[in-house]
Parts: C-alpha cells; structure tokens; sequence
C-alpha cells in the first residue's frame, strides 16, 4: 500500500446539498455514497418511484441532475430480477450450478447507484475545470451489461473457451463440514497442496486448468475426486498442507459475523496530500467532449479492478496509457481471441494507449516517474507495499507532480488484520458475500462471477474522480484508495443492517430462482415472483410464457441464456456494437447533456 508522509481526509462534497427519490435499491446506495463524500441532504429523501432522480447543487456549481431507469420503454425489465435476467448475469451466475438463478443481492441495483454517482462527479468536475454538462442518465440494464462485459465479450469471440463451461466449482468442505475457499495463482503450490492431501494424481493435473480459469468461465468443473478429498481432513491438516505449498484457503464467514466486526469505514479513502505546502497544481481546463477530455491517466493494473477504473475513465473522455511490462501484457493473448487478441482484454482495454517499461529497473522507473510529471491520475493495482519497494509510492511521484491524483485500487485496504490474499474469491469468502448471494435454505458459496473485482472497479473509479475534483477544489494532488473489501460491504450493506438488528440475513428460500419453459426460463420481477410460480410453464415457450404472465397481470422477462446472440435480443436493440478486433461491447452506462 502506499504511504502518504502527510495527508488529511478530504469530503469533495462539503458545502453541496442534494435531494433524491427513486427506486430505494438504488437511492439508498447513491445517498449513502454522497453523504459520505460531504454534501448534506437537501429534505427528505423518497422512494418507491420506478425513476429515480437526484439533484446535487450548491458549493458554487450549477445544479448537477441525474436520472436513473431500470431499463428503456417497453423492454419489461423494471427491476433487480429482470435486469438480471436480460443481461445474462442470471445464466452466468449459475453457470456452475447447472442452470440460471439469481443472485440474492442487489447487483445490479449496486452498481447503478455507483454509476450515477461517478456521472454526477464527472459533470462537477467538468463545472469546476471551466465547462460541461450538467445532466446525465443511467439505465440499470446498462450496468448489468457492463457487469458481464467480458463474458459477453468472450461469448462473441472467433474462438471457443480455453476450459470447459460445465458444472462445478467451489467452496470445498472439510472433514468437519466446514466449507472453505483454496486461492493460488502458482500451478506448483496448486500441485505441492494436493500431494500432501494424497490426491490423485491425475485429478490434480486435470483440475489446475478449470481453477485456473474459473475467473474468466464463472465455473470450474474440475474432479470431485478433489472434494472428496477435502473431506477426509480436518480444517487444521488442510490448513498445514495448503501453508506448507504456498497456497491460501479462507473459511466462508457469516453475514453475522461480518456485521459483528464492520466499523462502517468508507469504502474508499481519499487524503490531501501534502496539505501545508504550497505547490498548487496546474489548472487542467475541459476541451469540448466529454467531461474528461484532457486528463491523461496512467494506469499499470492487471486482471479486472484497476483496468476497469481506468476504462470507465477512458469512456469518460480522459486519456489513458497503461504501463506494459517488456513484451507487453500476457493477457492480450489469453483465449478466446477477437482478431487475436484476448475478447475479454478488449473488453476492459479497448482504446487505450499503451507503453513498455521494465518497472524494476532504474531506467524504467525513471521514465514511469517522467510520465507522472505529466499525467493527472496514476492508477494501480500492485500488492501491498510493492509500490514504496520500487521507490514508486504517492510521496514518489508527487514529488515530481504535486497535482496527481495517486490512486490504488487494493484487495482489502488495509483493514482486516491477517487478512488472506486480497483476490475476489477470497474477500467474497471472508466477508459473507457467499451468504449473501444465495437465498435461505441454500449452502452459502460465493458467486464464481467476478463480483467485487467489478465492483471494486467501479468504486476505484467513483474515487478517482472525487479526488479529481477535490483536486480542482484544493489545488493540491490526493491519495485515493478504493477495495475489494468496500465492494463487499457495499454490496452486502442491507444483509448486514439485517444482521446488526438480529433479524435473518438470508432472503426468502426460491428469492430469485426462474420458471422453466419448454425451451428455455422465465423470470418474474420480484413484486411478482409468488403468483407467477403458481403457474405451470413448462409446457410453453418462453415467449409465450411471458405473454400468458404478463395476461394475468404479471410482469416477467425471458432469461438470457445464450450471451452471443445479446447484440439481436430487441430488448437491447442497438446497444451492443462490436469494436474494431469484432469484440462485442456494451453501450457506455451514461448518458450527458
């Protein structure tokens, strides 16, 4: 982590007020993040309605609107169960469970309000650097879409998955029943865990490959002769041999014991830096665009949440050039391949800028340092206490660059003591999130879609962009840091309300568990979701399933269970496009005026 020598916590909000009603999935969400960078609410805040809007004025700025849909007109996705259902995230959560389901917290809803949220600031941002718009849109099914953004991506790909989609995955149980999540990135600690558990042989070789890429597949159909395994040992053996080979494993925590210990941090920091010198930055005023145009970012992030950060920066109109090790970024090759590049790097890489530099030699850390001079955000990803090792931490470059945003996107930000490896599974494990995402009745297990390291994006996003605009507030660069762990806590935040007030934190057994049709399933939004299971559909299509629901009065969505046919689904018509390698991409989740 980095380590900023002097810093103050900073509200970019402080002096602004604002009003806000909608759907209370995602008001409450948006409230919570805007209180928590400073404004102060306006009146009373509302509920309920199926568009939500709020209105953040004052401190100076013009009035910023947001508007937030579930969908547009007549698409029939009016809620957190049928965005699920149209985007495909039903199909690809329960990719390892054999059949679409729901998951059990509000996702979707979670990511909207973030989205808004990061709308908001981008248009005070553009205020305050001399121009720009002050409204903007988000829609719900669009969140979802990007959400699933690179399993849509590698669904439309000239090639097939490297493994195998099919049924399976963790957690694994031990002797006493306790389920538990195993993490390592190194095939010779997967291998060395196994030997010392007297596995199979040729399960453990053929199980490395759909582990491996249970990240990019949401399943991992490897031999159950690895589950039976496990349960023939205690906790304390599996433990001992996972140590010994250099490997993790992380009991799943409860939704209650995660409330027990939450200290309602933030789920993000940001710190002036530098506070009582006088080094004003330069003033970056906004070219026409969009609100970002002339920032530059520099991004040096692997795998999901810091690319994703500076992705949604790049859609914003900043500039953003990525910091490649010599060869380039190993990803770009990973299958399937769009024109030969990896579909799922495109989908978080696409339009970026990139340059090579050896970051552990003195000659590239001197050129990384020359291009922070000169950039306006530096974002990255590294493991903890990388940064200061290389002589590459906040008070490093903002020796050479005052005015930058230094941003760091972490596993679990410095706030759970021995915490495991700060990964999505891992932090999914520890915090309760496999609790959460599953109904009552169900064995918790944590979604093999990569939640949090989506949501970890959004909130390192959210975060940048506050800073900017502190920044332009203050004069004076800022420390920002978002985390996996405050992905989790956002997303679990009503389960732990529930927690902390001794009620059940589970939703109700079958919550958002579609109806089979005839050739494929149905999903009823959630007011409908009792009377809709009265009905037999199986016997019908899914078309004429969702016409003979919507007779009786209820609404209800197809289940998307083919993500590369998306693009002609008139549910989002126009919205999917390709990019120039014929990756699918999803349309931009904002919409300014």
């Amino acid at each position: 982590m980095a380590s900023p020598v002097t810093t103050r916590t900073v509200r970019p909000l402080d002096a602004l007020r604002f009003d806000t009603s909608g759907p209370p999935e995602i008001t409450s969400v948006v409230t919570d993040h805007l209180l928590r960078l400073g404004a102060q609410a306006a009146g009373s805040l509302s509920g309920s309605a199926p568009t939500g809007q709020t209105v953040l004025a004052g401190g100076g700025f013009h009035p910023a609107e947001a508007r937030t849909t579930w969908s547009g007109p007549g698409a029939g996705i009016v809620d957190e169960a049928t965005v699920q259902a149209a985007t495909g995230i039903m199909s690809v959560h329960g990719r390892k469970h054999g059949a679409p389901c729901g998951l059990a917290a509000d996702y979707t809803a979670t990511a909207t309000a973030a989205l808004t949220v990061q709308g908001l600031l981008a248009g005070l941002l553009a205020q305050a650097r001399g121009s720009g718009p002050t409204r903007v849109s988000t829609r719900a099914d669009h969140a979802g879409l990007l959400t699933v953004s690179q399993y849509l991506a590698a669904a439309g790909a000239d090639e097939g998955e490297a493994a195998d989609i099919a049924t399976g995955g963790p957690p694994f149980t031990s002797a006493e029943g306790l389920h538990f999540e195993l993490e390592t990135l190194d095939p010779a600690a997967w291998a060395a865990f196994w030997r010392a558990l007297d596995t199979p042989a040729d399960a453990v070789r053929s199980g490395w490959r759909p582990f491996q890429f249970r990240y990019a597949t949401a399943c991992a159909p490897f031999p159950q002769a690895l589950h039976a395994t496990t349960r023939r040992y205690p906790l304390e053996r599996i433990r001992q041999a996972a140590s010994n080979a250099g490997a993790q494993v992380c009991v799943l925590g409860t939704l209650s014991d995660r409330a027990a210990e939450h200290d309602d941090a933030d789920p993000w920091r940001l710190h002036l830096l530098d506070p009582s010198g006088d080094r004003p930055g330069r003033p970056v005023p906004t070219p026409p665009g969009r609100p970002l145009a002339g920032i530059t970012v520099l991004e040096a992030g692997r795998r999901i949440q810091a690319p994703l950060a500076a992705h949604l920066l790049g859609l914003l109109g900043a500039e953003v050039l990525r910091i490649e090790p010599p060869g380039g970024d190993p990803l770009r090759g990973m299958p399937p391949t769009s024109s030969g590049v990896s579909a799922r790097w495109l989908a978080l890489n696409r339009g970026k800028d990139a340059v090579e530099i050896d970051i552990k030699a003195d000659a590239g850390r001197r050129r990384l340092r020359e291009l922070a001079a000169e950039a306006d955000v530096f974002l990255h990803n590294w493991a903890p206490g990388k940064a200061s090792e290389l002589g590459l931490d906040s008070s490093d470059l903002t020796s050479v660059n005052p005015a930058l945003v230094y941003a760091y996107t972490s596993g679990w930000g410095g706030r759970i003591p021995d915490a495991p490896m700060g990964t999505d599974f891992m932090v999914q494990a520890r915090t309760g999130v496999g609790e959460a995402v599953r109904p009552d009745g169900e064995v918790p297990a944590p979604s093999l879609m990569t939640l949090l390291d989506v949501l970890g994006g959004l909130l390192g996003t959210e975060a940048i962009l506050a800073g900017l605009l502190q920044r332009e507030r203050s004069g004076h660069g800022v420390y920002v840091e978002s985390s996996l762990l405050g992905a989790a806590d956002i997303l679990t935040a009503p389960a732990l309300a529930r927690a902390a007030r001794g009620e059940n934190t589970r939703m109700p057994a079958g919550f958002r568990r579609p109806l089979p049709t005839a050739d494929g399933w149905v999903a009823p939004c959630g007011d409908a979701a009792a009377d809709a299971a009265a009905h037999d559909l199986r016997g019908l299509t899914t078309a004429d399933a969702v016409q003979q629901l919507h007779a009786h009065g209820l609404t209800a969505t197809a289940v998307t269970t083919d993500l590369s046919g998306l693009h002609r689904d008139p549910r989002f018509a126009g919205s999917i496009g390709r990019d120039a390698h014929g990756a699918p991409a999803v349309p931009d989740p904002w919409s300014f005026v």
